[in-house]
């Protein structure tokens, strides 16, 4: 079974998270790998007191142009991938979605 992981990353650190989902072997969709999507996106947030925010201020909503990117896992690599993402990943609190897929279109499992 898989899963689509949605990460939300400021551009500057897009190569860093694409060679961290490689090094991962994320991605990975039978004879193929390196599989990602990514597009740019509008987020906004407003940090909390005892935050330390990477961009904006406490107590200010902001509002700036994000990465997602998207990247089928198995569902067990799914916890291994998401650690590596948060050790190269510039947030407090990183978003990272893991949503199960029902259907992918994948016909050949990746090598274990």
């Amino acid at each position: 079974m898989f899963c689509k992981l949605e990460i939300f990353i400021p551009e500057s650190h897009l190569a860093v998270l694409q060679e961290t989902l490689r090094a991962c072997d994320a991605g990975h969709i039978g004879n193929y790998d390196s599989c990602m999507s990514y597009s740019r996106v509008i987020s906004t947030w407003r940090p909390l007191d005892g935050t330390h925010p990477y961009s904006g201020t406490v107590g200010a909503i902001s509002e700036e142009e994000e990465i997602k990117a998207e990247v089928t896992v198995r569902v067990e690599e799914a916890d291994r991938v998401i650690q590596a993402v948060k050790a190269i990943h510039p947030y407090e609190e990183p978003v990272i979605n893991a949503i199960p897929l029902l259907r992918t279109g994948i016909t050949k499992d990746p090598p274990p």
